[in-house]
This record gives structure tokens, C-alpha cells and sequence, in this order.
């Protein structure tokens, strides 16, 4: 006032009182509208586009005045080389301990600003997240407007908006997933899900019903957020008498052996299951072939030459010891490592033997002897072995063992005997003995996904085995193996080592890198000669249509799930058994691990087997049952029972088997029970250093499922809208208050039954 000024309020919603602040407003807009329509980003972007405009404005000279604002106030000509097209591609190098020396170097990115002429600012194109980089380090490309994921484009010949293809979101887009594997592994998991909805799509016409299905998928939009999903290798010790096995600790459990009853569901009554192995007679031996001494490899254990594997390559775990098989501190808590533990879970006490010699001395012998003669036949009939010849000079022959395995049927009883010679692949030398090694097989996701979509369409499921199934793929690279015992060796080198002779396979054999792909790349092959068709993002699942029906074959390894009509099943069955010798299973009623039990109104997919395993395991069989998967936990991070270890707490033993716990439920929560999802996880972030509190929650689990043990999954036949996926998705605000980090979870359904969920802290 005492300078003459006074001080004037405009009127409310009379924009032009002021007029100045409105025409800077409108100066804005009309170059962040301009810098928008250029690019591919979303209106959504328009706060990136209003600060860059801000940032040009203050470099452009003005009407009224020949220098531009920046040079009014520093007084120097400003440096405008730094200046790129807004939107535009930028790639950006990736810091270094966060790459690989044979990995990508840089990422993608979308230029949308600077904060300096040295630093400018990029947006990640599949998440939205604003970055900064270094200019220097920075390589443009003016001409590329990389799409901000799952949004729409602009038609150069229409120029109206327009929704972009049904891959709106390229997955193959360099992203930040590749720094991140646990965001690699749902990125991943979430592209199946999607994909799978095109099986259905599939489906003739006559089969869909216009008023139950939308023929849709779900939009890239709803791109996973970055989850904290563990996706490294597990180091699984492979002898069990290794430093990490100390002294056996006591039973652990509950005291009271006198269990409540436990709240069942009601359970069908499944057929058993004739899987009784069918041995075929070999053929005639050819000119030349080499053949084994069968008397001496099944003979007695006086015979001689009796196939014996030295004692330092036993695999000794005892399955029975309550101690701790795995190392806390290099075990990397993934879904390997839970299928390794529940691996160990389904065998039972009575360890399976390591050698021909370990066989002769039990009492069911005379199976194992079966098992191996039906291996020999099927080694001969399938020409796997050329000729025993000198070592060729610069190959390193593999070594050969005898494995021995059987296999189970849903209800955990013995259904067959198995014996393998297989090749010791871990001396094949990459790039020189095999060169891919990759093979695809169906995962539990699209096999839930398969079930609910047989179960709505009233299809038949049907199982078959191939009978020695790697012995049917051709090789790609020459491999040579040490001539096994029981071979004889060619006349004139009866008196030289046997060590300078090796023979050459014909067929791939079980324990080469390679074996899996041969055996993959034989059945498709196969399968598309005869019409069916797969996909790059489901190449384990072929389909065949035909006027009057159509056949799903999903591929795990050797196990073979048909799912279609009765007539193309039966002629897709036919047309397999022309070509592989097979064992029809029939109904479905095992794989994968996963129990499944058929009824008039749905299909129940559970674990009760392996789930009553875990309890005996644990010495939690005849505990009391509990109604929930955990206890309420405290606002008080001083009181949470779920809390990280205290400094006046002491770490678990290894005595108590917290990890092997740990990977049994981790099991079982991803296969068929995402209710103790939420828990698993949560305990699961203490495995190195977990204390009573940590156990107690663990048994806490294991008394939720002594009292729901037959709970599963149940895909209804009588849901509405059963062939379209339905995803849901949140996170809870600081879920995990002891670290600030927030807790995703998300679950696909099916019909309204479940096929993929997670629950998992952000990282």
C-alpha cells in the first residue's frame, strides 16, 4: 500500500481477469496437445507433455522480445542441442551390476522431457515409470514413437483413433523384466494365462454357445505390476551326506495324539486305475547290431558283468529325518526348489534302488527284472546303440548309469516299475555335443485351464503314456557313449582296454541335454503332418478341428492328456499308436501331481495324497485341525507374530526342517490350494533366519490342513460364462510394515474357479 500497490482479487470463474496467467496456460496447451498427438502415449500422459512444454517455452524467443526467458535471467545463449523429439525412442544402457556380459547392454524408453541439459527423463513403456538417465549415455531414435502398453493408436489413413491388434502389447519389447526375474516369471505367467483364452476360440462354432461365451481376451492393459516372484535356479545338494545334514532331531508335532474329527468333503469314489506295464517282445536282431548280454545284466549277483555304479555317485537322502537337507543360506526360495522338496515328499520310506546289484537283493527283484528286460527290448527295437568302434580322437565319450523309478498312481500305490539306462549328460560340452536343450511341456496353469474347459463343454479326458519315449527323438549332433557292461566288444578288440572303444547312438537317450527337444521336436513334427496346429506361446497344446468335433493334446514329457469329443479322441489315440507304443490310461485321473476326481456336476482337482505326506513328514498327522490358515496378526510391529527375528531371539537349529516346510507347502499352495497362498509367502520371507515364532506359524499351516485335506479345486459343469477368463488384482497399502514394502496378489479364473493366483510382497 505504501508503494501504491493494492492488491485486487479476481471474480470466481472470470478466467479473464487474468489475463496473463491465461494466456501462458493457453500457450502450454496448445504445445503439449501438439506434443501428444505426435507421439503414441495416452491423454494420461499430458503432465510429462505440459513440463516439456514449459521447459521449450523457456527457451523460445517471445513476440515482444528477441531473446528467450532463460537468457533474460542468466544473461547467455542457451544451449538447445540436447533437445529431442518428445516421445520418442530412447535407449538406455543398464546399469552394470544389474547385467550381464552376454545379456542386453540397454533398454527401451520414451523420451518424455529433460531436467537438465544433462539429464533427461523417460517413462518404461510395459509399467508407465518415470526414469532418469544421463544424456551421454543415451542413444535416440527420432523416427520411433514407442506405444505407452495397451493403449490405442492413431490410423495414418483414417486419422481417427483406432484400437490397435489383438497383441496391442508387445511382449517382446525390451523392458525392465530382464533386470528383474521375479517380475520376468509373471510377466511370463500372466502372457500364458491370456493366450489361453484363444483355445477356446478355437472351439468350432457348434460347440460354443453364443449366449454362455464371449469370444474375447483380456486386454494388455492390465499388465502385471512387478511382483516379487523368485525366479533363480535352486542348488539342490545332490548327496544327501553332504555337510548340510547334521544330526537327526527328534520327532517334531503336536503331543496330543488324539485328532478331532476332521471336516472332509464329500469325496467320490474314483475307479482304480489297471496300470499294469505291457512288455513287448523285441524283434530279430539286423546284420551288424550290436547287442547286449542280457544274462549278464539281469543275471544273478554272482554273474558277471553285472552293471554296478561306484559308491562315491550313490545318492544317499534319507526321507525319514525330521533335520534340515537344505542350506538357508544359498537356497533361493522358488518354485524349483518346492517341486525338489515335494519330489522327496511323494517317495515313501522304501528308497529306491541305485544299482542292478541294490535290485538283486530286495525282495521285489523279480519286477526290477522285468522292468530291466523291457528296457533292453525297447533299446534293441528302437536301434538306439551303432556299432562298438574306437574312440574317435577329440570326443569325450558320456558315462551310462542305471536309474530305477516307480511310478504312481492317484492314490500313491505302485502302478509300475521303471528302469532307465541313461547317459550321464553332465559331460556333453555345450556347443559341440548339443546346442538347444529347451522343451516344452504343459504347465499346471494351462492344465487347470484345460480341465475347467473340458468340464463346461461336457468333453471326455483321457491319459496315455509313451512307452520309452526319448527313444523315438533323433539326434542333431554325433554323441558318443562308453560301451556298458553286458556289451560285448567286437572280436579283434577282446584283448585291448575296454576303455579306447565307445558306441555311437543312434537315438537320443534318457540323461542327454538334448533328449527332451528331440523327443518333442519327433511328436510335433508328428501331430502337424497330420493338421494340428500349436502356437509359440503354448507349444505343448495341439488342436485339431474337424466338421464333427475336435482333439486337445497337451504334452507333459511322455504323458499324453487328450481332451475332445468321443470321435476325435478315439481317432486322435488311433493315429498315436500308429506311429509310438503307448499305454492307454484312460479317464483322467492323475498328473501332473495334481488328483482328479470326476462326478455328474464338475470335476474336484486336489493334493489329499501328498497333503497327508506333508503331515507325516512333519509329524503333524494327528494334530488338532485349525479353521484358518494363520493367526490375526497385530498392528503392533512390536507384537506382530509375524515379525523379523528380534536381537534377543535365537535362530532355528538345523535340526528343525523349516526350509523343507516351507517348499512342501510352497507346493501345494501353487498346484491346488491358494487359501494358504498368503501365508506360505509370508513365512517364507525368514528361511534364513527363523526363529520358534516363525515355526509355530509353519505348524499353524499344517493343523489348517489336517482339517481340510481334501480340499481342492472344483470346476462346475453347471457355471455361467465358463470358457472366459476373469482376472482380478490388488495390493494392500504397506502390507509388510517391518520393511514399507506392499503386499500383490492376483488370481485368474475360469469359470469361477481358480487356474492361476499369487500372492507375493513387492520388491
Amino acid at each position: 500500500m505504501s508503494l501504491g500497490i493494492d492488491i485486487e482479487h479476481p471474480v470466481p470463474h472470470v478466467h479473464t481477469q487474468n489475463g496473463l496467467a491465461e494466456a501462458l496456460i493457453k500457450r502450454l496447451q496448445l504445445i503439449a496437445r501438439t506434443l501428444l498427438m505426435k507421439t503414441k502415449l495416452p491423454v494420461s500422459a499430458w503432465g510429462y507433455a505440459i513440463l516439456h512444454a514449459a521447459s521449450l517455452v523457456r527457451l523460445r524467443p517471445v513476440a515482444n522480445n528477441q531473446y528467450s526467458p532463460i537468457q533474460l535471467v542468466l544473461g547467455n545463449q542457451p544451449n538447445i542441442s540436447h533437445l529431442r523429439i518428445f516421445g520418442c525412442a530412447v535407449y538406455v544402457p543398464i546399469a552394470p551390476p544389474q547385467r550381464t556380459k552376454m545379456g542386453p547392454q540397454r533398454r527401451l524408453g520414451i523420451y518424455v522431457g529433460f531436467d537438465s541439459p544433462s539429464i533427461i527423463r523417460y517413462l518404461e513403456p510395459l509399467t508407465g515409470d518415470i526414469f532418469t538417465a544421463r544424456f551421454a549415455d543415451c542413444d535416440f531414435d527420432e523416427t520411433i514413437f514407442p506405444p505407452l502398453g495397451g493403449e490405442k493408436s492413431v490410423s495414418k489413413e483414417q486419422g481417427k483413433l483406432i484400437p490397435e491388434e489383438r497383441h496391442e502389447l508387445s511382449w517382446n519389447v525390451s523392458t525392465l523384466s530382464h533386470l528383474d526375474p521375479h517380475t520376468a516369471q509373471c510377466e511370463n505367467e500372466v502372457r500364458r494365462i491370456v493366450h489361453l483364452q484363444s483355445i477356446a476360440n478355437q472351439m468350432p462354432d457348434a460347440f460354443n454357445d453364443a449366449a454362455k461365451v464371449t469370444k474375447s481376451h483380456i486386454p494388455a492393459a492390465n499388465a502385471p505390476a512387478r511382483i516379487d516372484v523368485h525366479n533363480g535356479q535352486s542348488n539342490v545338494p545332490a548327496n544327501g551326506s553332504s555337510a548340510a545334514r547334521l544330526k537327526r532331531g527328534r520327532p517334531l508335532g503336536s503331543k496330543d495324539s488324539v485328532p478331532r474329527k476332521r471336516k472332509l468333503m464329500d469325496k467320490m469314489n474314483p475307479n482304480e486305475i489297471n496300470r499294469e506295464p505291457t512288455i513287448h517282445n523285441s524283434n530279430a536282431p539286423k546284420e551288424g547290431q550290436v547287442l547286449p548280454e542280457k544274462e549278464n545284466v539281469i543275471g544273478e549277483t554272482s554273474a558277471p558283468g553285472v552293471a554296478t555304479v561306484p559308491e562315491s555317485q550313490e545318492i544317499s537322502i534319507n526321507y525319514t529325518s525330521t533335520d534340515e537337507l537344505w542350506s538357508r543360506n544359498e537356497m533361493i526360495i522358488d518354485d524349483i526348489f518346492a517341486f525338489s522338496v515335494a519330489a522327496e515328499i511323494i517317495k515313501d520310506d522304501d528308497i529306491e534302488p541305485c544299482s542292478i546289484n541294490e535290485c538283486t537283493q530286495r525282495q521285489d527283484w523279480p519286477k526290477w527284472k522285468d522292468a530291466i528286460q523291457a528296457e533292453l527290448n525297447s533299446l534293441e527295437k528302437r536301434s538306439v546303440f551303432g556299432h562298438i568302434v574306437p574312440t574317435p580322437p577329440n570326443v569325450n565319450p558320456v558315462g551310462y548309469k542305471w536309474v530305477f523309478t516307480r511310478k504312481r498312481n492317484e492314490k500313491n500305490e505302485i502302478s509300475r516299475y521303471k528302469a532307465r539306462l541313461v547317459a550321464q549328460g553332465f559331460s556333453q560340452r555345450p556347443g559341440i555335443d548339443y546346442v538347444e536343450t529347451y522343451s516344452p511341456v504343459m504347465d499346471t496353469i494351462t492344465f487347470r485351464y484345460l480341465i475347467s474347459l473340458a468340464v463346461s463343454e461336457k468333453l471326455e479326458m483321457r491319459l496315455m503314456d509313451v512307452i520309452t519315449a526319448y527313444l523315438y527323438g533323433e539326434l542333431d549332433t554325433d554323441i558318443y557313449m562308453k560301451v556298458p557292461e553286458g556289451f560285448r566288444l567286437p572280436e579283434a578288440a577282446r584283448n585291448k582296454p575296454r576303455g579306447m572303444f565307445s558306441v555311437k547312438l543312434r537315438r537320443s537317450l534318457y540323461g542327454l541335454k538334448q533328449s527332451g527337444r528331440m523327443w518333442y521336436n519327433r511328436l510335433s513334427k508328428y501331430l502337424l503332418k497330420e493338421g494340428y496346429t500349436n502356437d509359440p506361446i503354448c507349444p505343448c497344446v495341439f488342436i485339431k478341428k474337424s466338421e464333427s468335433g475336435f482333439a486337445i493334446v497337451a504334452v507333459y514329457v511322455d504323458d499324453m492328456n487328450l481332451i475332445g469329443t468321443s470321435e476325435e479322441l478315439q481317432k486322435t489315440a488311433d493315429y498315436l499308436k500308429r506311429e509310438f507304443e503307448m499305454k492307454d490310461l484312460g479317464k483322467t485321473k492323475y498328473c501332473l501331481g495334481l488328483q482328479i476326481e470326476h462326478s455328474a456336476n464338475g470335476i474336484l482337482v486336489h493334493q489329499s495324497t501328498y497333503t497327508e505326506k506333508v503331515l507325516k513328514r512333519f509329524g503333524m498327522d494327528k494334530a488338532h485341525p485349525l479353521s484358518t490358515p494363520m493367526v490375526v496378526r497385530s498392528l503392533d510391529t512390536k507384537k506382530d507374530p509375524y515379525r523379523p527375528k528380534g536381537d534377543d531371539e535365537m535362530v532355528l537349529g538345523p535340526e528343525v526342517p523349516y526350509l523343507s516346510a516351507i517348499g512342501a507347502l510352497l507346493y501345494l499352495a501353487q498346484c491346488t490350494r491358494p487359501d494358504i497362498s498368503f501365508s506360505v509367502n509370508l513365512l517364507a520371507r525368514y528361511s534364513s533366519a527363523p526363529t520358534r515364532r516363525h515355526w509355530t506359524g509353519i505348524k499353524h499351516v499344517l493343523r489348517y490342513l489336517r482339517g481340510t485335506t481334501d480340499m481342492g479345486l472344483f470346476y462346475s459343469s453347471e457355471s455361467t460364462n465358463a470358457q472366459s477368463i476373469v482376472g482380478y488384482a490388488d495390493a494392500g497399502y504397506l502390507s509388510d510394515p517391518h520393511q514399507g514394502r506392499s503386499q500383490t496378489g492376483y488370481v485368474f479364473t475360469c469359470g469361477g474357479t481358480a487356474i492361476s493366483w499369487r500372492s507375493t510382497k513387492q520388491t
